[in-house]
Formats: structure tokens, C-alpha cells, sequence
């Protein structure tokens, strides 16, 4: 029996490179991943693309973080790595024919099998199909390789509508059909940042938190066991994101702030926005704020004023924070346009998403 470590979509360098971010993805190796891998004696990982965040720009020093990480690493725990080209490892959208992974990696290290045409790898007695970012280059010849390839296992970098691209983000209906891929047993998935399954199908989802719509969204990296099959998550417990929703209406004493909101004590080390529901006494609030401020966290944004526009009460005593794009695509129905409304929400989605991964820190 053995085992595969699969991940996905780890945007090496996200943020412009911010050395925090480069912090948090090395103690997600370090802590969860390698010593997970190790422990479960899994020799062989297997990544389903966006290695890199940045499509046409080699940052020096997220080089030479990501190689300390991760890339020594398969020489110290003796493991090597299959890899596709997601869309941020390539340099053009219609074409995988510049790709950041054959000129870091393909050179430079035997430990990494880079994988830029569809093919078949081997775990042991599973046959796993892999295809690269689909384009208008390659589709013809991918979608050719889906029909025909015998392999129980798939794994891509796919666009497929129906799914959840980020939470929070409405259902993507564009993209490709899925129906191509349900002569699989398995079709594992880079590409969306939030982990779901419908049928066969499964987004993993990014292992660790990149931008606020990962907030309270749980990551994991997966385990495939070549004997049963069987697809396992393992949940990453670490987090750079906190978002508090302060609400002091039902505080009687002078520090039932506090009690009631001591499950966001711990702000080291993460982001914070503070979502102002209720603020009875602005005294306590100030206190609430000096309390997490005195944890250090790398920023801290206080929203407050907007219950118009982001507090829906559905029902009495529970509030609903109401998402970015939801408001967009409420804006859009809401006003007279002569025009094609659901291609402006996309290209709202499409904007709103790029803006996530761009967000300054």
C-alpha cells in the first residue's frame, strides 16, 4: 500500500511576494505538510498547477524561498513531485508554450517531473490521467486524450462551470461542461480556491488562506491510498485571516464585550477586520480594539457604518454579512442597463477575482 500526497494552486509569491505570506506557506511545509508526508511514509506528491502566482515576472527572492521550503526539501525527505502548468504558470492564455515551471524547474532538479502534454503517471497499481491548463492551443488534442486515455484517476487544472470558484463567490456558470469527465472515477481539480464536490468531481481548494475570501473557509492538501482509492483530506489548521463581527447589544456589564467575543483572542500573527454590527458603548469598543491590537497582528481594518450595504438582518437576533459580489450582481439586476447583464457580472466576477489576488496586504 502507498500513498500520494496531491496539492494544488499554492500561488508561490502571492501578494507581490510579501515576506509574511512567504512566512505562512513555509510554516504550512514545515509544521503541516512534510511532517504529515514523513510521518505517512508518502514518498510522491502530486500538484495540479499555479505553483507560481506570477504569470510573467520571476520575483529573486520568492526563487529562493520556494526552493528553501519546498524544492530542497524532495532532496532532504527523498520524494519527488509530479507537476501540470495551471493559467498562472503560463505566460499567454491561448498557449502553455512559455511556462514559468519548464525554466525554474525542468532544468534544475530530477526531483520534479513536469508534465506539459496529457499523459499517464503510475502510483503503484493507479493510473492517473493528468492534462495540463487547457487553451486554444491544446484543447483539441486534451479533449481528444480525455475521451480515449484508460485511467480510473484524472487530474487537471480545469474550468468547469457549475462550481465555486472562492467563497463567497457566486456559482461560476460559465466554463467548460463537466459531462466530458464523467467517465472517471476520480477527477481531481486545481484552478478554484474554495474545496467542493458534485459527483465525480472533486476542487481541492488551496492548502492555506491567500486572500480575505479564504477567511473562514477551511483548507486542506489530500491523500490518495493507491489500494482503495480513496481520496482523503487533511485539514491545515493554520490561518492569516480573522474577521470579527463586534456586536455589543446584548452586553450588559461593563466586559460582557469581552466574554462575548473571546473567540477572536487570537489575532497573532494574521489579518484582522473588524465588522462593526452594534457598538452601544464606543468606551468598550475602544477597549475590544486595544485588546487585539496588543496581540500585534499584521494589520488590523476596522468596517463600521455600512449596515445598509453589508448587514442583512434575516431574522431577529442573527445577523448575515453580505458578500462583495453579491452586491455587485445586486447592483447590476437593480439598475436600467441596455445591455447583456449577466456578461457584465462576469466580467465583474473576473475583475473581482483578479483584484483578491492583487489585494495589498
Amino acid at each position: 500500500m502507498s500513498k500520494v500526497a496531491v496539492i494544488t494552486d499554492t500561488h508561490a509569491g502571492i501578494k507581490n511576494g510579501a515576506d509574511v505570506f512567504l512566512d505562512y506557506a513555509e510554516k504550512f511545509y514545515s509544521e503541516i505538510f512534510f511532517p504529515y508526508c514523513q510521518k505517512n511514509n508518502i514518498s510522491n506528491i502530486l500538484h495540479l498547477g499555479d505553483y507560481y502566482d506570477h504569470r510573467r515576472i520571476a520575483n529573486i527572492k520568492v526563487l529562493h524561498r520556494v526552493r528553501q521550503m519546498f524544492q530542497e526539501k524532495l532532496d532532504e525527505y527523498d520524494m519527488t513531485m509530479d507537476i501540470i502548468p495551471g493559467n498562472h504558470d503560463v505566460a499567454f492564455k491561448n498557449t502553455n508554450a512559455l511556462s514559468s515551471l519548464v525554466e525554474t524547474l525542468q532544468h534544475y532538479t530530477d526531483r520534479v517531473n513536469l508534465h506539459m502534454e496529457p499523459t499517464v503517471v503510475q502510483y503503484d497499481n493507479l493510473r492517473v490521467a493528468l492534462i495540463p491548463w487547457i487553451n486554444a492551443e491544446n484543447k483539441e488534442e486534451v479533449m481528444e486524450f480525455v475521451s480515449n486515455v484508460d485511467a480510473p484517476f484524472l487530474g487537471g487544472h480545469l474550468e468547469l462551470a457549475g462550481f465555486e470558484m472562492m467563497k463567497g463567490v457566486p456559482i461560476n456558470s460559465h466554463g467548460m461542461s463537466s459531462t466530458p469527465f464523467s467517465r472517471f472515477e476520480t477527477v481531481m481539480s486545481g484552478h478554484y480556491h474554495t474545496k467542493s464536490t458534485r459527483e465525480n468531481i472533486h476542487y481541492l481548494g488551496v492548502p492555506f488562506e491567500q486572500t480575505w475570501s479564504d477567511c473562514n473557509d477551511a483548507k486542506y492538501f489530500h491523500v490518495i491510498d493507491t489500494d482503495t482509492r480513496e481520496l482523503t483530506p487533511i485539514r491545515n489548521p493554520l490561518t492569516i485571516y480573522n474577521r470579527v463581527v463586534y456586536d455589543d447589544s446584548k452586553c450588559k456589564e461593563t466586559d460582557d464585550f469581552l466574554k462575548a467575543h473571546k473567540g477572536s483572542d487570537n489575532v497573532i500573527d494574521s489579518f484582522v477586520k473588524v465588522i462593526v454590527a452594534n457598538k452601544k458603548n464606543p468606551y468598550n469598543f475602544d477597549r475590544y480594539v486595544d485588546h487585539l491590537m496588543s496581540q500585534n497582528p499584521f494589520d488590523l481594518k476596522i468596517v463600521e457604518n455600512f449596515e445598509d450595504a453589508l448587514v442583512d438582518k434575516a431574522t431577529e437576533g442573527e445577523q448575515e454579512i453580505v458578500d462583495t459580489q453579491t452586491l455587485l450582481n445586486t447592483y447590476v439586476d437593480d439598475i436600467e442597463l441596455s445591455c447583456d447583464k449577466e456578461r457584465l457580472k462576469k466580467k465583474l466576477q473576473e475583475l473581482f477575482v483578479e483584484a483578491q489576488n492583487f489585494e495589498a496586504v
